[in-house]
């Protein structure tokens, strides 16, 4: 679902090739503009209940492992105990998906796909939960969600555009919105400082602190040392090189 809601994306040419058209209605025009600069300010409470929207459109979009899951129960028991320090009340589940892949937003959600966990040790599974968790508690996911909803209201432009393409595009608002925050990438410095709070989670609770290494490797042999790696995540190899240093 999530790759086919991408495609529906209007991207910024199409948005000047409507300017240069004269489709636009000025007065979506202004709104469009106005939910951009809101997006920037939004409080605490304002992304939070937007963050419970998109879950509930992700959720329904992917299977959620029920509670008599083999996934689930090996989740529950992983997780169990684990100290975070993360001030949010965290909500983790697993998506019954192909794609190994694991997002976190800024309300605390947690969603961890199932074909990652098919790859990865209980340790390494932790790990990459520590490191999601770690772009929530150092304010990553608050400025990456900013992003998404003012890229989000972007498009209204489109639907304000008299192009009944154009709007038919933006149809979608809210997937839309949800696909981008799962795919917007974080910076290099960003990822650097999740995978650090990660091993500090490692450590805290007597995890195998190198599993945080192998997983990444394991990430490396699958795809390559790729920028693309989980549709958000800088070379999987340059980080695992990093965090070596690091033990």
């Amino acid at each position: 679902m999530l790759k086919k809601v991408a495609l529906t994306i209007l991207g910024g040419l199409a948005l000047v090739q409507f300017a240069h058209a004269g489709l636009f209605s000025f007065d979506g025009v202004l709104d469009a503009s106005q939910d951009v600069a809101k997006a920037a300010t939004m409080s605490d409470s304002e992304i939070k209940s937007e963050a419970l929207r998109a879950r509930a459109c992700l959720d329904k979009a992917n299977k959620i492992a029920p509670p008599s899951s083999p996934y689930a129960k090996r989740l529950a028991k992983l997780t169990k105990g684990m100290k975070t320090d993360c001030t949010q009340k965290l909500d983790i589940k697993v998506y019954l998906v192909k794609d190994v892949n694991a997002f976190a937003m800024a309300d605390g959600t947690v969603r961890v796909y199932s074909a990652l966990m098919d790859k990865m040790t209980d340790d390494e599974v932790r790990y990459v939960i520590g490191h999601e968790v770690g772009h929530v508690t150092l304010g990553h996911s608050k400025k990456k969600f900013q992003m998404a909803h003012a890229a989000s209201a972007a498009r209204k432009v489109g639907a304000a555009s008299t192009n009944k393409v154009a709007s038919a595009l933006t149809d979608s608002a809210l997937g839309d919105f949800a696909v981008n925050l799962v795919n917007a990438q974080f910076s290099q410095s960003e990822e650097s400082a999740a995978d650090k709070f990660a091993l500090n989670v490692m450590k805290k609770n007597n995890y195998d602190p190198k599993s945080a290494v192998s997983a990444l490797r394991k990430l490396e042999k699958m795809f390559g040392n790729e920028k693309s790696i989980f549709s958000s995540h800088p070379a999987p190899g340059d980080r695992a090189d990093d965090l070596e240093k690091l033990l």
